[in-house]
């Protein structure tokens, strides 16, 4: 496992993000709409503007957002780093949470705090989001297997071992 490769992956989900922000937010206006004629009734991409997290949730408390925002990157960072060696899933579900966070981050600070939104899911109200939010949820998602496959291994441990519950 390598914090070489683990750096080039969030930094391409980091770029990834910010360009096609960019790209949004340069050749639409906000509220504009245009439906990807390949996947029709399935996604579009819809511009907005967040002031909030996740599904707008404390809008305008932005400097709260990039505080909470910093804090657990930087816990998540030392975290990885730490326990890089014990988890290949703990490990990539970081990397992809740090990813997305800064992602998120960089358009609060550089956007009067405001995070640039725009894939729509057509079929299903949803909440519009962006290759952060991707980038953060599969790696929200992999922690919660990561602690799931924790606890189920603890306890399998346990019952192979019930005399280390009584120690």
């Amino acid at each position: 496992m390598s914090l070489i490769l683990a750096g080039v992956v969030a930094v391409v989900f980091l770029v990834a993000d910010q360009v096609t922000k960019y790209l949004v937010s340069t050749n639409m206006q906000i509220g504009d709409t245009i439906t990807v004629d390949f996947i029709k009734r399935i996604l579009d991409l819809h511009y907005i503007e967040n002031d909030g997290g996740a599904w707008g949730m404390m809008g305008g408390k932005t400097w709260i957002l990039v505080a909470v925002t910093a804090v657990i990157i930087v816990l998540l960072a030392v975290l990885m780093v730490k326990n890089a060696q014990k988890s290949k899933l703990f490990f990539w579900s970081c990397c992809l949470i740090i990813s997305g966070g800064i992602g998120n981050m960089i358009d609060r600070v550089f956007n009067d705090g405001l995070v640039v939104d725009f894939l729509r899911f057509t079929f299903i109200d949803f909440p519009v989001f962006n290759v952060a939010d991707i980038a953060v949820c599969t790696g929200a998602g992999l922690l919660i297997l990561y602690f799931l496959l924790d606890i189920l291994k603890e306890s399998k441990e346990k019952r192979a071992n019930p005399e280390k519950e009584q120690e």
